[in-house]
């Protein structure tokens, strides 16, 4: 896979979700509505979108989300947001890799 098969992926799951529903466990449910008598929030889909966004966070700064990236589309959370990889940033991809056509040689 690929930052491009990444990238479509992201897209198609974002197409996906504008109408998805969600289910919740009793659990969930209960921990929901308690969030939401708490915080006094009449709208408990503000908080289910705090939710994501702190489960997001906590997932990039533990270094879990490029984890999963490597580890299926072989590119990392930086690389998908620039839109392109550590390669094709540095050169990397562009310069020959024969020895004898190096471009400084030490």
């Amino acid at each position: 896979m690929s930052l491009d098969d990444l990238a479509d992926d992201v897209q198609q799951t974002a197409d996906d979700l504008e109408t998805a529903t969600f289910h919740l466990d009793a659990e969930a449910r209960t921990e929901l509505a308690m969030l939401a008598a708490a915080m006094d929030n009449d709208d408990p889909s503000v908080l289910i979108e705090r939710a994501i966004h702190a489960l997001f966070q906590q997932t990039v700064d533990a270094g879990k989300l490029d984890f999963h990236l490597r580890a299926n589309y072989d590119v990392t959370y930086d690389e998908y947001l620039s839109g392109m990889t550590y390669d094709e940033m540095t050169g990397g991809s562009t310069y020959p890799t024969d020895d004898g056509d190096r471009r400084y040689q030490f």
